[in-house]
């Protein structure tokens, strides 16, 4: 049947690139008596060239080969994937994952959805608009955690029909981090005062240059234990788990073997084992096709200019989501 397809889909675009040769033909050679003539022949390559592309994506469309499309979520989760230009390497952009994620769902030929998983977590708004983009998509989702599917990782496999995993991953991190950086004795120290003008008492709660209040404190805390009960509801309906044998895990990471034994994993093996059981479930062999973000040459070209800083020294930078003042949220 394959073989069959990918005879077809030859044949359309060879057809297609017949007919684009041919109008570039009397287009640009045939029909005109003028300087055009001189230029004739290599324009009708380049109309050719393009037709050639367009009938290839055509037969992708109408004879695709592949069906199941894989989209890869690696490294800390941010909204635009992160960084400057004296900043780290790009991470996980969920607007870029989400947007390949949608494009595989329109893609007649993905009748299944491989979601490779090697994050630590990041922003938590982010991470849950790729869960939501998994569980949207129609048809089988399967996440595969190669080294790590940590907190907000582990938030997007909630939205996967399974997780598998290696031995050797490290699964869970079930929790919520709020942090701020106290600077108040530092400030004082180079005489520096903070003074604020606000409305609404706890505005600015969790500015680095002021003491907390113990209220501060409270309101804050509050608001981190608000993510961690989303957080658990989601895993406990997703992962049809009960909330407080999640609770019990208190936020630690486990290896692939006790992950699979507490049930935050389903099965654990390699990739060639997860393909295996693609087969079983699709009924027929897996031809996978990867999905990558469709980045113009600025996009590209700042991702590089991140990368040379990053080899030149400019550190890392943590991954932080709900900035309040100086306090960030992340899982």
């Amino acid at each position: 049947m394959a073989g069959a397809d990918d005879i077809v889909r030859g044949l359309l675009v060879v057809l297609v690139v017949g007919i684009g040769t041919v109008l570039g033909w009397v287009l640009f050679v045939r029909t005109p008596d003028n300087l055009a003539q001189l230029f004739g022949v290599l324009l009708v390559v380049a109309v050719a060239v393009a037709t050639a592309r367009i009938g290839s994506n055509i037969a992708g469309s109408l004879l695709p080969a592949h069906n199941v499309a894989e989209v890869a979520v690696e490294g800390p989760i941010s909204r635009d994937g992160g960084g400057g230009i004296t900043s780290p390497p790009v991470g996980a952009s969920a607007d870029d994952i989400v947007e390949q994620i949608e494009r595989a769902d329109s893609d007649r030929g993905s009748e299944a959805l491989l979601l490779k998983l090697n994050t630590p977590g990041g922003e938590i708004v982010p991470s849950e608009d790729i869960r939501i983009a998994a569980e949207q998509f129609d048809g089988p989702t399967i996440a595969y955690a190669t080294d790590v599917c940590a907190s907000g990782g582990y938030d997007i496999a909630a939205g996967c029909d399974e997780l598998w995993a290696r031995e050797g991953s490290i699964v869970g991190s079930i929790g919520v981090v709020g942090s701020r950086v106290n600077a108040k004795e530092l400030a004082d120290r180079v005489g520096l005062s903070y003074e604020q003008f606000t409305a609404g008492e706890y505005k600015d709660a969790g500015v680095p240059l002021k003491e907390m209040t113990a209220d501060e404190r409270e309101y804050l805390q509050s608001i981190v234990d608000d993510y961690y009960d989303q957080f658990i509801d989601t895993v406990a309906e997703g992962r049809e788990m009960d909330a407080e044998a999640l609770k019990d895990t208190e936020a630690r990471i486990f290896l692939g073997d006790e992950a699979e034994e507490r049930g935050l994993v389903d099965r654990l093996g390699t990739r060639d084992d997860v393909e295996a059981s693609l087969e079983q479930r699709l009924g027929e062999d897996v031809t996978i096709k990867e999905y990558e973000p469709e980045r113009g040459l600025t996009g590209k070209l700042r991702g590089g200019a991140q990368q040379v800083a990053f080899a030149l020294g400019a550190g890392i930078a943590g991954v932080a989501d709900g900035d309040i003042e100086g306090l960030s949220f992340r899982r």
